[in-house]
Formats: structure tokens, sequence, C-alpha cells
């Protein structure tokens, strides 16, 4: 299974091609300090084996933005080099962190933009990534990760939205390429050519007048050329669509670029591996063999895996289903991808982040602020009198599922399985409580439906019952269908 095989980057050898890419936590205090709730958000995924773990956006500079991890001084090497250390201790996972730089944003919704940067501040802002960086490899780290997407400093240089009109200019993508190579020429002249230096930026601005595929492979090229390790993408993310809310910064993910960088269940799976695809073959095509990272609602290990074998991406990037299941490569690599706890993408987490709160999964637990350990003793949940006596009823033109609660083990939710018109069964929602109402089925369609409980550990109970509906055609006050209008062409 390619999933499984080890890859090597630069002089490092990571153990399989499962990333996570770095995750606001908000479990840092306000200093910036890596504590002992950071240290154990990371042991769980190096205890899962991911292959690299990237740690949350790490402050180069000292500007204030709430629980942020920094490097921005040498007084925070030590908490770093004791999370590597406890890293490596738990797992066989290489660790990098990614270093970010960002302007100011205020509670009135202003904020700062790269064209009110003088050309000192900017100086100084290639100073700090090398800096940053050298203390990463102090610190003990097996590489490290440059942001260059989103709504921060590099990615804003990189946008379409540039309006600096000098070597900077933005109506140029080499005006607009120039302090991304100029941050990593200096983070090299720091770190060396040996120390792995991975590049995070946005496939897609996903805003109006932003840059779409053509302008990305040519910026991908370009960090292939400055001797990038492997390219992480992302979509979106953007200020220039984000809601402010009164009283508060504005939040990045709140507009259409918010959702598409953390497309929810609405969306179907792999939403963005074909920009993914399409930037790994073109800089293929230029002689480069940059590793390329695919990200966006992946969560089934064979959807993963077809990735590969296909050539669309070399390592697949999961944050919210690594976020739901820090065992997911564990459990592909012992054969069990039963006793994966399925991401949902209800974007619960996301939603805490936005409210600058303790980010956690809805899956895990009530109040459990990290993933469960799993608990292979004992058996998995069951039906009472082995009957799960699930029921659906229609009801203004959705369908209502109830059934009993499961018994046996730490349960912690339901999954709702749901097939339409004899087609496969798929997961269509995940609920703590014994009770759903479907309310995207359509009349005229025929749906079936199950449910399984499912443990902390991701143990299922047998499937319920299954429950048939057949969804009525709703009557618009007339059942004669008009024939299609003739149409006549000279």
């Amino acid at each position: 299974m390619k999933l499984l095989e080890p890859l090597v980057i630069n002089t490092l050898t990571l153990p399989n091609r499962v990333l996570v890419p770095a995750m606001v936590t908000r479990l840092s205090g306000e200093d910036g300090f890596v504590n002992q709730a950071v240290i154990d958000r990371y042991v769980r995924y190096a205890q899962g084996h991911v292959g690299l773990i990237v740690v949350e956006a790490t402050a180069i500079h000292g500007a204030k933005s709430g629980p942020l991890l920094r490097l921005s001084d040498t007084v925070f090497i030590p908490g770093h080099r004791e999370l590597v250390h406890r890293v490596r201790d738990a797992g066989p996972s290489k660790i990098v962190p990614q270093i970010i730089h960002f302007m100011k944003v205020a509670r009135s919704g202003w904020r700062q933009t790269i064209d009110q940067l003088s050309p000192a501040e900017i100086d100084l802002i290639v100073e700090q990534f090398g800096a940053a960086a050298g203390r990463a490899r102090e610190a003990g780290y097996d590489g490290v990760e440059l942001h260059s997407a989103h709504a921060y400093t590099l990615s804003s240089f990189l946008s379409r939205h540039n309006k600096r009109r000098d070597e900077y200019d933005g109506r140029t993508l080499e005006g607009r390429l120039r302090l991304f190579g100029r941050v990593m020429a200096r983070v090299r002249d720091v770190v060396g050519a040996d120390f792995p230096v991975g590049i995070r930026f946005l496939a897609e601005e996903a805003i109006k007048d932003g840059y779409g595929l053509p302008d990305a492979q040519r910026i991908a090229l370009r960090m292939a050329q400055m001797g990038a390790n492997y390219i992480s993408l992302s979509i979106g993310g953007k200020f220039e669509d984000a809601v402010h809310k009164p009283g508060q910064p504005l939040y990045p993910y709140t507009g259409y670029s918010g959702d598409k960088c953390m497309p929810g269940e609405w969306y179907p799976p792999l939403p963005h591996a074909h920009l993914a695809a399409g930037i790994k073959e073109y800089i293929n095509a230029k002689g480069f063999r940059v590793p390329v990272v695919s990200v966006g609602k992946i969560s089934d290990p064979a959807d993963a895996e077809r990735l590969l074998q296909e050539g669309k991406a070399d390592i697949i990037g999961m944050a919210r289903q690594l976020l739901a299941d820090p065992d997911w490569a564990r459990k592909v690599k012992e054969g069990r991808p039963e006793r994966i706890v399925r991401c949902i993408y209800c974007n619960v987490c996301k939603q805490l982040d936005e409210n600058f709160k303790l980010v956690s999964c809805f899956l895990w637990p009530k109040d459990a602020i990290q993933a469960p350990v799993e608990d292979l003793s004992g058996d998995g949940p069951r039906w009472p009198g082995g009957d799960a006596a699930l029921t659906a009823t229609v009801k203004d033109g959705a369908i209502r599922l109830a059934w009993r609660r499961a018994e046996g083990g730490d349960i912690t939710g339901y999954d709702v399985f749901r097939s339409e018109d004899d087609g496969r069964a798929t997961i269509v929602e995940a609920v703590k409580a014994p009770k759903f109402t479907d309310r995207v089925v359509l009349g005229g369609l025929t749906y079936e439906y199950h449910v399984m409980a499912h443990d902390k550990s991701g143990r299922h109970s047998l499937p319920s019952n299954a429950v048939r509906v057949a969804m009525p055609l709703p009557e618009f006050g007339s059942s004669a269908v008009p024939a299609p209008e003739e149409s006549n062409h000279a």
C-alpha cells in the first residue's frame, strides 16, 4: 500500500505518506509557550503513527494574537525542544513547526495591508523568518514549514490583490513572488541545505479577482526552483471576503473563501484533489519531483491510496479527520479501517476556533480536550436485546429517525447510514442522541437507513434494523406535466 510506504524528504525519511497539516488548537496561553496540553495534542498524533506532524502556526514575531505558539525569541526554544522529545518517544512520526508572520487586525474590523509596510519592515520580516527557522533547528525539529497561505503576510504578497508598486509589484508574478524568494533564501542561509523546508500556500484564493490554478502552478514551480522540500496546498481562508462580527477582529474563514478552505458535509469528498494533481503534473513536467500534499475532505483510506497510485499526490494531508481520530494511520496499517472514527465535517472545530475557544472534536467524549486513547479491552456497543428498534416517519418534507440507546462501553455517538434508490449506503451524519432528522431528501426517491453505535475507540455495534422510506412527490395543484416546447431554428 503506497500510503504506508516511506518517503524521503531531503535528509528526512517519513514513515508513511500521511500528514496532519497545521491546525489551530488554542491550547497555548497568551504567553505563547508550549504547555502540557499542547504536548498532549501532538503526542496523540505520534501515537497514531502520523507520518509528518505539522505543529500549528507558530509566530516569528511578538505581535498580539491571543493564544498562539511562538518562536520569536530563544526563550521559547526549551518548550519546543520538550515537545519534539515527547513526540519522538511516542511513535515513529516526524515533526516540523509551521512558522508564520501576520499583520495587525483590530476589533473595529480594520486590518493592516501589505501596501502599508515600509521597506525596513519588510527587511525585518525576512530576518524574522530566518531567525525562527534557526530556532526550530536548534529545538530539534525535523524541518520547518513556511506559512504562505490564507490571510497572512507571505500569502498576501502572492495574491493578485497585492497593491504594491515597488519591487514587490502586485501587477507581475515576479513582483508577487519576490518576498517569498527573499524569505526562502534567508531561511536556507540560516538552516543550511540539509534541513528540510516545506511550504504551505494556496492552490486557489477563492475570492473575486484572486488567483487560480494557472498562477498556483507557476508559484509552485518557483518554490521548487528555490529548493522547497515539499509543497502543501490549501484553499481560500482570506480576509477579503471575511464577515466582520462587531467587537471582534476579522476571522478569515467566515466568507466563501473560508467555506472552501474547510469544506463542510454538504461538499463532496475530495473537492480540491484536482488542484493538487494539476500542480504536481505541472512541476513534474518541468523536471521537479518535489512532493505535493493533497488536502480537503480526504478521510477514506481507499480514496487516499487512489490519489497516490494515480500520481495525483505524493502525501495525503488530513486536518479534521486526524483531529477526530489521530489513530487513522495506525488503524489502516493494522488492517482495521472499520475502526476509524470518521470525520463528518460538521465543522464544530472551525466554529470553536472562530469564537476563540479551545478547539476539540464533536465526536470525542463530552468535555474532552484531547482525542481519547483507543481501548482494545472488552466488548463494543450493543443494542438492548439485540434490537435497535429503528423507526422512520415523514413530516414536512423530512425523514425523522429514532432508535433505542445502545449499551456497553463508553458510547460516544451513532453513525447514520443512508442509501438512495438501492445505491451504496454511506454515513450522512453522526449524532450524540438516538434521533436524527434528514432534511436533504427528495420526493420521488426511495431511501434506506440503518444506524451503528460507536464508542470512544471507534468500535461499532452491529448495524441496526434497516428502514425503507419512499418519499412522496409533493403536489403543486396539477398532475399534468407540460410537454416540451418545439424549437424551430432556421
